[in-house]
């Protein structure tokens, strides 16, 4: 009894150093690829650019005022327009095909998750060149408006382009969030709703949009932030009409060799996306005490 019980604590005294040991994976993964390379961007944005690429003293705030320049100005503007214009259409598209797909039967809607995802089995790179097969002037979408007597219609290298294939891009980030809300939701409260008189508008007003706000807003944000910084889709279906934030940092440091300022608008970047997170996080808690 004794040793079985002495075997025990020991067993329970090896918990915690079992825990940490278990958590050094993860721990070193973090500081390897995210710690070590935010703290090296950090302290590059405060740093002068090599005279042949590089880094090199004195601390300065230049690549910081820089950044308040009306070009680069004018570059976020476009990138956060861009993005913002990818997330609406996503959700206006998105909602309603995740509604769809929870009045379906069961094993429909998972044959319906599975054509929504199916996008992502095919190489990104892939799938932005079959938009330009579709969009350009001699393209499948141009040879069907000419059998209709109309075009050619420059669909590529324009701004609706880039917002199209930002939008085909990372719709299933929407609409895989707002099925989960949708899934949790009770049906009959709805029902009740309907009962009462209310219309379909006033049922989506007052119950589902308020009670699949997480969901939404968590699609929002899974749209948003990787469109912002999303440098290939606007180098080809923008053709370089169309510059946004993520080619930007990508040219000062791969093309400019300006490692400072690229850091520095990196963190310009990063700061913008906690805002939108720490809303989204203030938003989440709204909603839980609501639904209390």
């Amino acid at each position: 009894m004794s040793s079985a019980t002495s075997r025990g604590v020991r067993r329970h005294g090896d918990g915690p150093l079992v825990r940490a040991l278990a958590t050094v994976p993860a721990m070193t993964y973090l500081v390897v690829l995210m710690v070590i390379p935010l703290g090296l961007v950090i302290a590059y944005a405060f740093l002068t650019a090599g005279r042949f690429g590089g880094v090199q003293g004195p601390v300065t705030l230049d690549n910081v005022t820089r950044m308040l320049e009306p070009l680069y100005r004018e570059v976020l503007a476009s990138s956060v327009f861009n993005a913002g214009a990818a997330t609406l259409i996503a959700f206006a598209i998105g909602f309603p095909a995740a509604l769809a797909i929870t009045r379906l039967p069961s094993h429909w809607q998972t044959a319906a998750l599975i054509a929504v995802v199916l996008p992502f089995w095919t190489n990104f790179l892939i799938r932005t060149y079959a938009w330009i097969i579709l969009l350009n002037r001699e393209g499948l979408l141009n040879d069907g408006l000419a059998l209709a007597g109309l075009g050619p219609i420059d669909f590529l290298y324009t701004r609706q382009a880039v917002i199209l294939g930002l939008t085909y891009a990372y719709i299933p980030l929407m609409v895989l969030p707002i099925y989960a809300s949708l899934q949790r939701l009770d049906p009959q409260l709805l029902e009740a709703a309907q009962n009462l008189g209310a219309g379909a508008w006033r049922r989506f007003r007052t119950i589902l949009l308020p009670l699949t706000l997480p969901g939404i807003i968590t699609g929002c944000l899974f749209v948003f932030i990787p469109s912002l910084g999303n440098f290939v889709i606007p180098e080809l279906l923008g053709g370089g009409n169309s510059q946004m934030i993520g080619n930007l940092i990508r040219d000062q440091f791969l093309k400019s060799r300006d490692w400072p300022f690229g850091s520095a608008l990196s963190l310009m970047v990063l700061a913008l996306l906690i805002i939108i997170v720490m809303f989204q996080a203030s938003a989440a808690r709204r909603t839980r005490r609501w639904g209390a």
